[in-house]
């Protein structure tokens, strides 16, 4: 059976199932979804239980789409919108995703334009024939966002056309019908860093993850290894990116540059996290004169391919594949991707970076699966002493850290990523300045930081239920507390360091590049300040080195070298990581549900995986492998 025949056949049973008045113009393959356009798309959508029969029918996502030619003009839309709305919900922005048919509502009061029942939205769409998509306004403007609308607006065309090239990917007939199953480690495998699994079914070819290792020193050890034999850029159906971090995500856009046209699979959170995260490192590598293995071309691209899926969705990404993101815990919008291969053939779920515990910012990870025969898990904190302090504990260390430095009269410098780290301890100060913890002392922010908590912000669904209930149900944003400072320029930078104490949060967290970096050199030989580390310090970075102990630093600046002398207090707090410490990672492994049939330890040094996978052999008495970068493993 052909393509279009298939489609032919899809086709056939839906409009057998829509009423006659339907109107339906065409049907389309769009990305994973079976798009259904309209000319009265009202009486479908109004029918929610008849959409819901077909998916399920049919066992494919449905989308109901207004035909173009039946579009209200975007201006008389926006127009009825807001006399519709009028100014109770205070709506702050309108835009249109042509790709989509849908009309986007930004308000402070959302609810509002809702209605009782969906009430307004039906009627959005029966006079505009566009359908309404509403979100809250975010609380801080994130650019990376609008940029990332403006890429969609820009080029909804062309989003249109490469939603439909993947559906012929992801829709096409079987072809093989081979029930082997494989992955290979291409990078993260015994090691920290480039995060990279290839999976091959029969019939696909996916990339779980695709990173750099930030404090690699040479091209052979950043990438992912694409030199090794199973790896065929041509062949390569999908991507599938658990969370922003760049270790996880920072290679994407390489993919485009070298002829990639499929799609990436990624929650809305990270999309944009990692759309920052990618022109930062550009802008970084630039600014250090490094190599620079793409450009914001690439980048766009990324954006035009990537497909943003909700957590517990499922969704088809190959023909013989569907995807399931669920809680990873880490960092906002990080999810343990779970592949289920054929018609109950196989399952796997990567939890790689994962925090099976509760934080201020986020829930914890997900346990429960449908099916699981192979787990992947992380090993970061796989050494039996890797036992890190409660959070009760950490905050209290952390408490006593800046009383006892503003006693002296200095600063705190606490390096953070841009991206996780920064907001759980940005909602730590907060609380512990609420409750009188410490002094109110100004809070400096300075990177990418504020961009960061601007998308962090505008996604609070993916927060933990108890930052939401203060946000929604109390009216308080702890990330907007008047305490907290944005740094924009040098001139506020050397205002900060000759001024009174205060704490200063700046990129990057390992002090490998960013504002911290000069933070650091300013206050570094006065033995009033403190230094305080909250994350993982990779091997080979700056932060590294001054966890281990030197007290002499030499930096070439301007053509020469100058020493630094490290007389500032030195602290590390552990008990901050977004990763699950060695009892976490026991508890998640006990409590993975159902039992997987092999574990496999990754994303780890060398010893830890082995020492994780030979106590989890122990007392699971399953296949427990602790492989290496090249290795393949058959998995059926």
């Amino acid at each position: 059976m052909s393509y279009k025949e298939v489609l032919d056949e899809i086709s056939k049973s839906i409009k057998k199932e829509l009423p006659p008045n339907s109107g339906v113009t065409t049907i389309e393959f769009e990305g994973p979804e079976v798009a259904v356009y309209s000319k009265n798309p009202q009486i479908l959508v109004e029918d929610e239980t008849l959409v819901r029969k077909l998916a399920k029918k049919l066992r494919k996502r449905i989308v109901i789409r207004s035909d173009p030619k039946v579009r209200l003009p975007k201006d008389e839309a926006t127009y009825f919108v807001q006399k519709l709305i009028g100014e109770e919900s205070n709506i702050t922005t309108i835009d249109f995703d042509d790709s989509l048919g849908e009309i986007i509502i930004e308000a402070d009061k959302p609810g509002v334009i809702i209605g009782k029942s969906g009430e307004t939205l039906r009627k959005i769409i029966s006079e505009t024939f566009w359908r309404p998509r509403v979100q809250r306004t975010p609380p801080i403007e994130s650019k990376v966002i609008k940029t990332i609308r403006h890429v969609l607006q820009e080029d909804a065309k062309r989003r249109q056309e490469i939603l439909r090239m993947i559906g012929k990917r992801i829709h096409r007939p079987l072809i093989y019908r081979n029930d082997t199953i494989r992955v290979t480690g291409l990078g993260g495998f015994s090691e920290v860093g480039r995060s990279s699994a290839l999976v091959q079914t029969g019939e696909s070819r996916v990339l779980v993850d695709c990173g750099i290792s930030v404090g690699a020193q040479t091209p052979q050890y950043t990438f992912p290894r694409f030199d090794f034999p199973e790896f065929d850029i041509e062949e390569l159906d999908a991507v599938v990116v658990s969370h922003a971090h760049l270790d996880h995500s920072g290679f994407v856009p390489y993919l485009f540059k070298y002829g990639y046209k499929g799609p990436v699979y990624a929650t809305k959170p990270t999309r944009d996290l990692m759309t920052m995260l990618q022109i930062d490192y550009l802008d970084v590598a630039s600014k250090e004169g490094k190599l620079q293995p793409y450009s914001q071309k690439e980048i766009r691209e990324t954006v035009l391919h990537t497909i943003v899926l909700d957590f517990n969705e499922v969704t088809d990404i190959a023909p013989d594949l569907r995807l399931t993101f669920y809680h990873a815990g880490h960092i906002v919008g990080s999810a343990i991707p779970h592949l289920h291969v054929g018609e109950g053939l196989y399952n796997m779920a990567f939890a790689q970076d994962i925090k099976y515990a509760r934080s201020r910012l986020l829930d914890p990870a997900t346990v429960r699966f449908p099916r699981l025969e192979t787990l992947f898990i992380e090993s970061t904190y796989g050494n039996p002493n890797d036992i890190l302090p409660t959070r009760t504990d950490s905050e209290k260390q952390l408490e006593d850290v800046i009383v006892e430095t503003v006693k002296r009269g200095g600063k705190v410098l606490i390096p953070v990523l841009a991206v996780g780290r920064a907001q759980e301890i940005i909602l730590v100060l907060e609380e512990m300045m609420r409750a009188e913890r410490i002094p109110l002392i100004p809070v400096y922010t300075d990177g990418m930081i504020r961009e960061a908590t601007a998308i962090v912000s505008a996604h609070p669904e993916a927060l933990s239920k108890s930052v939401r209930d203060r946000i929604f149900h109390d009216g308080e944003n702890p990330f907007l507390a008047e305490q907290f400072n944005h740094v924009s320029s040098q001139e506020e930078r050397e205002r900060i360091v000759l001024g009174d104490p205060a704490i200063i949060l700046a990129t990057s967290g390992m002090l490998n590049g960013g504002p911290s970096v000069y933070y650091f050199k300013e206050l570094c030989e006065d033995e009033k300040n403190a230094l305080v580390f909250v994350s993982y310090q990779g091997k080979g970075t700056l932060g590294s080195r001054i966890q281990k102990g030197i007290t002499e630093v030499q930096m070439f600046e301007d053509g020469k070298t100058i020493m630094y002398h490290i007389m500032m207090q030195v602290h590390s707090i552990s008990g901050f990581t977004g990763h699950s410490d060695r009892r976490e990672l026991e508890n998640y492994i006990r409590k993975v549900t159902p039992k997987p049939e092999r574990y496999v330890m990754i994303h780890g040094e060398s010893t830890k995986v082995v020492k994780l996978a030979s106590w989890a052999y122990k007392t699971v008495r399953k296949n427990c492998l602790s492989p290496s970068n090249g290795t393949t493993i058959r998995l059926h």
